[in-house]
């Protein structure tokens, strides 16, 4: 008999966290709300139990209504699930990190979160407006705190037990070295830009070395050109396993080693990005030695501005 192909059921120990990760994550930046609510259900039915998001999606409670729902219609537990969300730019100062955490617990109907991470190293003025810009269209910084202050507040979260990890997101490796010197609860997880187009290896490496998972966001390179999904070594491993480029993407992402978020309102493109399975060792070995492509598609790890925040008119943005 076949013995079934566990890559999708992967999970990830936290070295400096209580649990596992399960590699496969649903992203949850989907700015409809009734949207979002379906597409977190189509996700848990699908099998997904990693689900990633933040205050700053406008969306934690369509989220947590999905999670409670299901929830209670016994479909699962919730520590079945592995719950991320993340601290916004405006709410960097310590004194602001722990009602934002309380705030977003609230909204997804959460007692805890597995993952609480800093949405990026740049804090704004603080404040309730969250994208604060000066008169010109530039973003205002908030120069009053350090991002090691804001890390010290996240260990005081993982002290009171209702943060079982905590990490950084949109983050260059110089800053990720320094919080890790600095930490005294060491990053669980960090979560970046990767995908065969940006496959990080330094940061890959730096992460193994000390016990951090990297999470890839835009494990499919954003449907941006160049199109990731179009590229000959992907396509070409697809046809000849019969996946699709999507699968071939995600299941690289998992057997190098990183989890991976990928998101969808398509119920049918749900279950196919969920259905990975093992590829040969010569296909991974393809993927990493001809391709040539190397592109970033987000410039958030440079401004702090993510690239789902439309751009300003007569303001160079990031993508």
């Amino acid at each position: 008999m076949e013995v079934p192909d566990m890559l999708r059921f992967k999970r990830i120990p936290l070295s400096h966290g209580t649990g596992t990760i399960p590699v496969a994550g649903f992203g949850t930046l989907i700015p409809d709300v009734t949207a979002t609510k379906q597409a977190v259900k189509a996700a848990l039915s699908t099998g997904f139990r990693h689900f990633d998001c933040a205050e700053r999606y406008l969306n934690e409670e369509a989220v947590g209504a999905a999670f409670s729902e299901s929830i209670a219609a016994g479909i699962l537990r919730r520590e079945d699930l592995f719950v991320t969300t993340k601290l916004w730019n405006t709410n960097h100062r310590p004194e602001r990190v722990r009602p934002a955490f309380e705030t977003s617990c609230r909204r997804l109907k959460v007692d805890y979160v597995d993952a609480y991470l800093i949405h990026t190293p740049f804090a704004f003025l603080p404040g309730e407006e969250k994208d604060p810009r000066d008169e010109y269209g530039h973003v205002i910084y908030d120069p009053g705190v350090k991002s090691v202050d804001t890390w010290r507040a996240l260990e005081e979260l993982v002290d009171s037990g209702r943060c079982r990890s905590i990490g950084l997101s949109d983050v260059s490796l110089e800053k990720l070295k320094e919080i890790v010197e600095a930490a005294r609860i060491k990053p669980a997880i960090v979560q970046v830009e990767a995908h065969p187009y940006l496959p990080e290896w330094e940061l890959l490496e730096y992460c193994q070395k000390h016990g951090i998972v990297l999470l890839a966001f835009a494990a499919l390179g954003h449907a941006m050109v160049p199109n990731l999904l179009e590229d000959p070594v992907v396509t070409t491993i697809a046809k000849r396993l019969g996946k699709t480029p999507a699968q071939v993407a995600l299941a690289w992402a998992a057997q190098r080693g990183t989890a991976f978020l990928t998101t969808s309102k398509n119920p049918k493109r749900i279950e196919e990005n969920f259905d990975i399975s093992t590829l040969p060792e010569d296909a991974m070995l393809q993927m990493r030695e001809h391709i040539t492509t190397n592109v970033r598609f987000n410039g958030v790890v440079d401004t702090g501005v993510p690239g789902f925040i439309p751009r300003v008119t007569g303001v160079q943005a990031t993508k």
